[in-house]
């Protein structure tokens, strides 16, 4: 009985070979076959319907290393392939971009709007604003590609709710888009963009297990389970933030009791700030304590290490129910940088059953979640383009 389809081979094989290119660099046939771990034959049938199609372009041939060896012509992305439109939309803010294949991004334009108002004036705000970036494209892009917070269909193309911006809530965002701009249009959960951004051009490259936490106003988290991302039915998996740690814990905005959310978020970390009197406690973040601990600030370091393990117990449970091992941090926590991903590290360790050959690592994305999620959205398109496996 054959446990995999031979379309899914392919397109897991497509994206190993493209994962190796943007790991690489330009990158000849014979060096891609060995890096994605498949034969000369296969890796010609995949990337010459990308040559075709202007995706991928073949370099000047360089030199043999042996003698009387024929030339290797490296492979890249064409720079002057059609364009991702990127989306990413929060509770109050949007962000749109154009995306390269190697993930530059241009024509950035940012809008607010207001969460509880009203639905056409949002529409008409959103097409405004993405309209503005796809005025600077050359030519038409594949498709746009959205990340959004709250609880997405990813299947129907559907915002389900957004407990922090109503006027999202049922948007059907996917038609919305792709009736008014004419392009195909995928979106998936926010902290999954995440993922797919470190996957194709973060710290997650060339990792096969790790997940995304992305910490701020809320919590979310993704994970790249065995070289895939798990999605779950309708893109339902990864719905981190709402994982019960304290049975009889705070209310959280969900409706439930104790969910992660109400101890490793801003208004938590803020409470806490204003309990113990530190300065402007509604403008404390992970950046500011981790400043005025180093600084010597007694207060600050205290709360920075509850934070820390507040944010552990539950990539403790994580690691306890998967084993990822990688983990890597965003938003909020991510502006602690060093310092606090490495008192989170030790509070997991400190929580989970030691095993052999366990290496728990926690690290910060330094290149800041707007950018990290519109390449996210836009490797969305990528996948979808290609049908791949990711």
């Amino acid at each position: 009985m054959m446990l995999v389809s031979p379309s899914d081979i392919g397109a897991i094989n497509r994206g190993r070979i493209l994962q190796a290119l943007y790991d690489n660099g330009p990158t000849s046939r014979a060096d891609l076959a060995r890096k994605a771990g498949v034969n000369r034959t296969t890796v010609t049938g995949i990337v010459q319907p990308m040559i075709e199609e202007k995706l991928l372009v073949e370099g000047k041939a360089a030199r043999p290393a042996v003698q009387g060896g024929k030339p290797a012509r490296p492979l890249f992305f064409n720079r002057d392939a059609p364009m991702l439109a990127a989306v990413l939309l929060l509770p109050g803010r949007i962000q749109t971009c154009l995306v390269t294949l190697t993930g530059e991004i241009s024509a950035l334009e940012k809008a607010t709007f207001d969460v509880n108002g009203d639905v056409e004036a949002f529409k008409r705000i959103l097409t405004e604003t993405l309209a503005r970036s796809l005025e600077q494209a050359a030519q038409p892009p594949f498709g746009i590609g959205i990340a959004a917070g709250g609880m997405i269909d990813s299947d129907r193309g559907v915002i389900v709710t957004v407990s922090l911006a109503p006027v999202l809530t049922g948007l059907p965002i996917t038609d919305i888009l792709g009736t008014h701009f004419g392009l195909p249009v995928v979106i998936d959960h926010h902290p999954r963009a995440l993922l797919v951004g470190d996957r194709w051009f973060g710290p997650g490259r060339g990792q096969q297990n790790f997940a995304a936490i992305y910490t701020g106003e809320v919590l979310g988290g993704a994970y790249y389970i065995n070289g895939q991302v798990y999605r779950g039915l309708a893109g339902s998996g990864g719905e981190l933030g709402h994982t019960v740690v304290q049975l009889d814990g705070h209310a959280c905005n969900c409706g439930k009791q104790g969910c992660w959310e109400t101890i490793a978020t801003l208004s938590w970390l803020r409470r806490e700030a204003e309990r113990l009197g530190l300065d402007r406690p509604d403008t404390v973040t992970s950046a500011r304590l981790v400043a005025e601990a180093e600084g010597g600030g007694s207060r600050a370091e205290s709360l920075l290490d509850r934070y820390a393990r507040n944010i552990a117990v539950g990539i403790a449970n994580l690691q306890q129910t998967l084993s990822l091992n990688f983990y890597i941090l965003h938003g909020d926590a991510a502006t602690g940088g060093a310092g606090l991903s490495s008192a989170i590290e030790r509070h997991v360790r400190s929580f989970v059953l030691t095993r052999p050959n366990q290496d728990i690592t926690i690290v910060s994305n330094g290149l800041g979640e707007g950018h990290t999620a519109l390449r996210g959205a836009a490797g969305l398109v990528v996948s979808e383009h290609l049908k791949l496996k990711i």
